[in-house]
């Protein structure tokens, strides 16, 4: 991609007396703007005086990194299934089709994310403690570093701006600071340390200690009783997540990068499922859906998903709207996917991609013959048995969400109301 002249993020960043609101200066919303037209102009009532001094925080441990690689719209890959061996098979994917399943055209491992621990030491919400995105220097991420940076602090900023209508199912950013080095660092309150992938992960590990692989001494009914914690929770998860996704759409705001890594939770615990919030993070392909920028042209973020409007037919700023909405709803349905059957699975029988390609490529989104396949494989049966519930309620759901006409699958709210949703169905 061509951009023609970097721009740096910011200087400062100060942490408000609110934990609610975060606020910039008329200089740092001066370099937002122009770093991308992707972005949403920080309200004037957001802009206050700045601590300029990272001393604001303290860092602790490393935590880990990531690069950035997601599942946006439907592509058809080719067809492929479960191996005879218990897993589904290892698939080599040509760089047209990881071009594919890369989010807009930002590479993965072109810009790496570091993330740290760390706790407020100065100001009314000392004490508070925080996960710090530490996004490269532009020398190292070049100047998708920074605007991706940018363009993350722009959608907390809009979407934090009603300081009494904060949505609990979105992390929320404090403060952060620029080194001397040009890295970005955003500081978010730490809610929790686990994502949806972690706990798809431990509920797969167990259901390998209790399945047909392991002794069969179990007692049926505590393992029914832990299965209903199982579906409850994983229900409420989808919720909360939905939930989030709702509040970004009423606000304009488009997420593009949702996936279980991206869906933060306070709780893994299956018996706390009542105490369940998730919340989405990871808003650095955000787009702003107001028709006024829809009206003004892409930004470089959002050049990939406006090319795949265009091709799915939304030329108008109304038709591009609802396509980016769907976009996402897809997303979400990938998401829903993943959460009902890898939690109800063996650990290596299946995996998000994998479960995609079985989707999109070998049933072309047809979840009819998809559940009918499933049906016959006993690995599966307990992501059948949850999707089955409410008269294959949550089968319906998918197939709507999955929809291959992005006209025809619900909006977020929709989707909440769904009685498989409400937990009617449970």
């Amino acid at each position: 991609m061509l951009i023609t002249s970097p721009v740096r993020l910011f200087a400062s960043i100060r942490i408000s007396t609110n934990p609610n609101k975060f606020y910039t200066n008329r200089s740092l919303s001066t370099r937002i703007h122009h770093s991308s037209k992707d972005h949403t102009r920080t309200p004037q009532s957001l802009r206050a005086a700045l601590i300029t001094s990272p001393d604001d925080f303290e860092v602790g441990r490393f935590v880990g990194s990531y690069g950035f690689m997601n599942v946006t719209s439907y592509s058809a890959f080719q067809s492929g299934g479960l191996s005879s061996i218990g897993r589904f098979e290892e698939t080599v994917y040509s760089s047209d089709d990881m071009e594919r399943l890369r989010v807009q055209d930002v590479g993965e491992g072109q810009v790496k994310i570091r993330l740290y621990e760390g706790r407020v030491i100065q100001g009314p919400i000392r004490g508070t403690k925080v996960i710090f995105k530490v996004y490269p220097g532009q020398r190292a991420g070049g100047i998708e570093a920074d605007m991706m940076a940018a363009n993350e602090l722009n959608a907390h900023a809009s979407l934090q701006a009603d300081s009494k209508n904060v949505c609990r199912n979105i992390q929320i950013l404090l403060g952060g600071f620029e080194t001397k080095t040009g890295e970005q660092w955003l500081a978010f309150r730490n809610d929790g340390k686990y994502s949806a992938a972690d706990y798809a992960k431990v509920a797969s590990e167990a259901m390998s200690k209790v399945g047909p692989a392991a002794t069969g001494l179990w007692n049926p009914f505590e393992q029914e009783q832990a299965l209903k914690r199982r579906r409850f929770f994983v229900i409420n998860l989808l919720r909360g997540a939905i939930n989030g996704l709702a509040y970004m759409h009423d606000h304009d705001r488009l997420h593009q990068s949702l996936g279980p890594a991206s869906v933060v939770l306070n709780t893994i615990a299956e018996r706390d499922a009542a105490y369940l919030v998730p919340r989405l993070r990871d808003l650095a392909f955000s787009v702003d859906i107001r028709y006024s920028s829809l009206e003004s042209g892409p930004g470089v973020l959002s050049e990939g998903l406006w090319r795949r409007a265009s091709a799915s037919g939304a030329f108008t700023s109304l038709e591009k709207r609802a396509f980016g909405i769907a976009d996402d709803i897809y997303e979400a349905g990938l998401l829903f996917a993943y959460l009902a059957f890898v939690p109800f699975c063996e650990t290596g029988v299946v995996d998000g991609l994998s479960l995609q390609k079985l989707l999109e490529s070998t049933f072309r989104l047809d979840l009819e013959a998809a559940r009918e396949y499933c049906l016959a494989d006993d690995r599966l049966s307990e992501a059948v048995k949850f999707l089955d519930l409410g008269d294959g309620s949550g089968w319906q759901l998918l197939q709507a969400m999955l929809n291959p006409d992005f006209r025809k699958r619900p909006i977020a709210e929709a989707v909440l109301n769904h009685r498989f949703m409400t937990g009617a169905a449970l």
